[in-house]
């Protein structure tokens, strides 16, 4: 009898942590929201936001947990962050929209403001692009995937890092989008704070494998705004083998990887 109540106290106090949650009728957009363990929400934790792809669309929350942070965490992934995961209804994302849940949470939770992140695919990519291209005071780093964006807002992109990936095949945003960006976010700085990743014949749906590693999480949470308000890059950890060239020196900077591509 006392082994069944160990087990059970066990089995409970596993899944006390697992803190993912429908937030419905508190802000324009409905969202996730998960909570890391109790030690990470203690010592004020960073944010981290998830923009969806036009595929998630809709008034059904649970469409957002089909692909990216949700399902991964769904999936195990144990990320050290407040994780939000709005849901737009139709059309384009909001940045003051997205911005008004970012501010709902930092006003219930201890947060580092310090350290806010924002990841977003296709359509979230776009997103990504506009949020920070419009709130780039209140973001740390953002990792825009096979989007675009619109160059007016380049040089708030240049002021913080961004990492912009895009598969060179893409079928249903062209690649061409995120080069139009890279190019207009250089012309600010010299891309001091850009990587561009410009992945060899991958289409628009092999870039959702990117929410699967570790590589983007990691890079984000290295991403720290510094008490005067600035952040300087952290780089991407060096490979054992070297970079493959870029096609466009022009439009390109960091590296191209080659992977192959699949669906979404």
């Amino acid at each position: 009898m006392k082994k069944i109540v160990i087990i059970i106290c066990l089995f409970i106090g596993l899944n006390s942590f697992a803190q993912l949650s429908a937030v419905r009728g508190k802000t324009s957009y409905n969202f996730w929201l998960n909570l890391p363990d109790s030690s990470v929400l203690a010592n004020n934790p960073p944010i981290l936001i998830f923009l969806h792809g036009k595929s998630l669309s809709g008034t059904d929350l649970n469409r957002v947990k089909k692909y990216g942070v949700i399902h991964e965490i769904e999936k195990g992934r144990k990320i050290p962050a407040i994780v939000i995961a709005p849901q737009v209804a139709s059309g384009s994302w909001n940045p003051d929209k997205v911005l008004e849940v970012l501010e709902y949470i930092q006003k219930l939770y201890k947060t580092d403001t310090n350290r806010v992140y924002v990841c977003g695919m296709s359509l979230g990519g776009y997103g990504t692009m506009h949020f920070v291209g419009k709130h780039a005071d209140k973001i740390t780093a953002g990792v825009a995937l096979c989007g675009g964006g619109n160059p007016k807002d380049a040089c708030n992109l240049a002021s913080i890092p961004m990492w912009i990936q895009h598969g060179s095949r893409d079928e249903a945003v062209p690649v061409g989008q995120s080069r139009t960006m890279v190019t207009a976010i250089k012309s600010c700085n010299d891309g001091k704070n850009l990587i561009y990743t410009e992945i060899i014949g991958a289409n628009h749906g092999a870039l959702e494998r990117i929410f699967r590693g570790d590589e983007m999480y990691n890079w984000l949470f290295a991403q720290v705004r510094t008490a005067a308000g600035e952040v300087v890059m952290t780089p991407l950890p060096k490979t054992a083998e070297p970079p493959m060239e870029t096609k466009d020196q022009e439009a390109t900077t960091g590296n191209k990887t080659a992977i192959g591509a699949g669906g979404n």
